[in-house]
């Protein structure tokens, strides 16, 4: 079963509370298991440029099934998965995306913010990650 509207709604709500307390506006998206976009929150002032970055953070956790900074870890220069932030219309690689799972320990699809470092940007996303 794929994450409800509801359940991505509330992920959110966690997400935004943590980058409010770290003082940090960040964009926000989830997507489903399909790597489909469920909701998406722009904060009051957070980066233009970041609203990209956050969906392709998800997409990039769903379609891999494991974190961005993990993928990241994978494609540097001589990595097993060298390049790879080139396929799929584009790919981030660096942290921030954050694999949802739920109580089975089943993935139901993924969490990408952008706005901070990408120390703040995953501490974000593991905020909202573990209100699932």
């Amino acid at each position: 079963m794929s994450i409800s509207l509801e359940q991505a709604e509330q992920l959110s709500k966690v997400a935004k509370e943590k980058a409010n307390a770290i003082g940090v506006p960040m964009n926000i998206a989830i997507v489903d298991e399909g790597a489909n976009l469920v909701a998406f929150h722009r904060m009051d002032n957070a980066w233009l440029g970041s609203i990209d970055i956050a969906i392709k953070k998800a997409r990039t956790a769903r379609f891999f099934d494991m974190n961005s900074g993990e993928i990241g870890k994978l494609s540097q220069p001589g990595g097993p998965l060298y390049n790879i932030e080139h396929s799929n219309g584009g790919l981030i690689s660096f942290p921030g995306g954050v694999v949802l799972k739920d109580g089975d320990g089943k993935i139901v699809g993924a969490i990408g913010v952008s706005g901070g470092s990408v120390e703040q940007d995953h501490e974000v996303a593991s905020a909202g990650a573990e209100a699932l």
